[in-house]
């Protein structure tokens, strides 16, 4: 027997733009999220996902009190005279990146020493392409090291793209390899997102989202 559709949960004021729908399949409500969004909730009746190639996603959430979320980031593309100008740089669009979704699971209730985190993404969709799924992940794992944090559960790398399907208030983390992409928009996505990092100024005023 299907589960009768609940009301939507209520929605952060941050996060009025994302797309929220109601899944059928997984019988819950759905906040979708695309390359460098990131999504919170404080719902114990709302799951995010995403879809991920290159990019790499970080699961959170405060184990007690069930508030959490998901982040999809990307570095900007490695310059081949960037340098360590390139690896500031990179270093605090990541940074931004997951330090944006602990604030926000801490700003709704969240409390540091409660937090949980799972990892997956970076994959190696395009064999003629540079991996920058690779670089993705080491700045993930480096990042969780310098903050204290570790991850308790991965699911990084490999060649295959990644559905993602995260419930916060449980921590349950569904990740469906996709062994082919049918169409080509993940690409197309992930390299617009690319693009738009890449021609950014490099300044302190970085906004990602």
């Amino acid at each position: 027997m299907s589960k009768i559709r609940s009301l939507q949960p209520r929605c952060l004021p941050d996060f009025k733009s994302v797309n929220r729908y109601w899944d059928r399949t997984h019988e819950t409500w759905v906040a979708k999220i695309l390359p460098g969004e990131y999504y919170v909730t404080t719902s114990q009746d709302e799951a995010v996902a995403t879809t991920l190639g290159s990019c790499v996603s970080a699961c959170i959430r405060d184990k007690v009190f069930g508030i959490g979320g998901m982040n999809h980031f990307m570095l900007p593309a490695q310059s081949e005279h960037g340098g360590d100008r390139w690896l500031d740089s990179a270093t605090r669009y990541g940074s931004y990146a997951m330090e944006h979704l602990i604030n926000d699971i801490l700003k709704a209730g969240g409390r540091r020493e409660n937090l949980e985190i799972k990892l997956t993404g970076g994959g190696k969709i395009m064999q003629n392409m540079s991996d920058v799924g690779a670089r993705n992940i080491t700045f993930a794992l480096e990042y969780l090291q310098t903050e204290g944090f570790k991850a308790i559960s991965e699911d990084l790398g490999n060649i295959y793209p990644r559905k993602v399907m995260y419930y916060p208030a449980t921590g349950r983390l569904l990740v469906k390899r996709l062994r082919s992409i049918h169409n080509d928009t993940l690409i197309q996505r992930e390299q617009a997102y690319q693009y738009e990092l890449d021609i950014r100024p490099d300044s302190g005023g970085v906004d990602l989202f």
